[in-house]
């Protein structure tokens, strides 16, 4: 099962992350998974439509984004990803105007998945680099 499940999230990083692909995310995440990174649990959205959001803005502001996988490990239900994210800061990203720099910044995703589906997700982003790089903080 743990080879099964490394490759359904290596396939849902290339069709979502790299491809840009929101329509199909409903194929990879149950509708209301646990995102333990939301931070408006208040809202009227699903979960993937927040996480449709989410993505939505950074492919905005960085329309090259694309992700590697640099270390996969699962066991059981769970699967955990090391990815690097890559793109180039050409959209609005928090406020802050394109600035032409590319960004590279580390990402850990934790994913449990029941019956061929996401449906729980925690995660460690670099986002102190995300924020240098992109100019929002000094390095």
């Amino acid at each position: 099962m743990s080879a099964v499940n490394k490759a359904f999230v290596q396939r849902m990083v290339e069709v979502i992350q790299n491809q840009h692909q929101l329509e199909q995310m409903t194929d990879f995440f149950e509708p209301n998974f646990i995102n333990h990174l939301d931070h408006d649990p208040a809202s009227p959205l699903t979960s993937v439509e927040k996480a449709q959001q989410s993505f939505r803005q950074l492919f905005s502001a960085f329309p090259d984004l694309r992700v590697t996988i640099e270390h996969q490990v699962a066991e059981g239900d769970t699967v955990m990803t090391h990815k690097r994210f890559y793109g180039t800061h050409l959209g609005s990203f928090m406020g802050t105007a394109p600035s032409g720099k590319s960004i590279s910044f580390g990402v850990i995703d934790v994913l449990r998945l029941e019956h061929g589906k996401i449906v729980e997700h925690w995660a460690i982003q670099d986002r102190l680099a995300l924020m240098q790089e992109v100019g929002l903080l000094p390095s």
